[in-house]
């Protein structure tokens, strides 16, 4: 089987490392300058979707793109923490017990600058799989088209995704609602899922 492993939310904890960011540059850097004329930054919590209009205040959708892509790529999706302490030990740990009998890649929505402060992120922690796809709104068929079974926390696509697609969700607070065949709670969860699959 063709297995993808998406990147945010899964194995890198970038909603955390964009509330940390939005709190640095945004909200702290401009304390006790504000006067009433002042735009107002703020975070809305708790951080339980992926909206980011929702959690973080911007002026318009110009200054959340800048942000994310022109301002702090790097710091965002290059320096992000992984989501659990052992996540790339524990991966790289499932890579080698899975990659005889089925073909893993990386996945992951990244535009612009994101892509290469991601590449980063990965080599950072080590990671040794070796395919990596990035896709957008305007190519997510063409990631579709290359795997069967997808690792994902993301709520988008954990709801539509196509049929004779094999879905794997990775709990975290902004999709605890949603149900799903398998879900796994820890990476390390994982290569006993898709052994129990292929089984099936």
């Amino acid at each position: 089987m063709r297995i993808g492993i998406e990147l945010n939310g899964v194995l890198r904890n970038t909603m955390g490392k964009i509330e940390q960011t939005y709190q640095k540059f945004f909200i702290d850097k401009v304390e006790g300058i504000e006067d009433e004329n002042s735009f107002v930054y703020e975070i809305t919590k708790p951080l339980d979707s992926l909206d980011l209009k929702k959690h973080f205040k911007f002026q318009n959708d110009e200054e959340l793109y800048s942000f994310l892509y022109e301002e702090f790529p790097m710091e965002i999706f290059g320096h992000s923490q992984s989501t659990e302490y052992s996540s790339f030990n524990d991966l790289n740990d499932v890579y080698f017990s899975l990659r005889d009998t089925h073909d893993i890649m990386i996945v992951s929505d990244e535009i612009g600058k994101s892509k290469p402060a991601s590449l980063f992120f990965l080599s950072k922690f080590g990671c040794l799989i070796e395919k990596v796809k990035f896709y957008s709104n305007t190519t997510i068929n063409s990631m579709w088209d290359e795997i069967d079974i997808l690792l994902t926390a993301n709520p988008d696509l954990l709801l539509s995704h196509p049929d004779g697609k094999l879905i794997i969700k990775y709990e975290t607070e902004y999709n605890k609602e949603i149900e799903t065949l398998y879900k796994i709670k820890e990476i390390k969860e994982f290569d006993k899922l898709i052994n129990k699959i292929a089984l099936c």
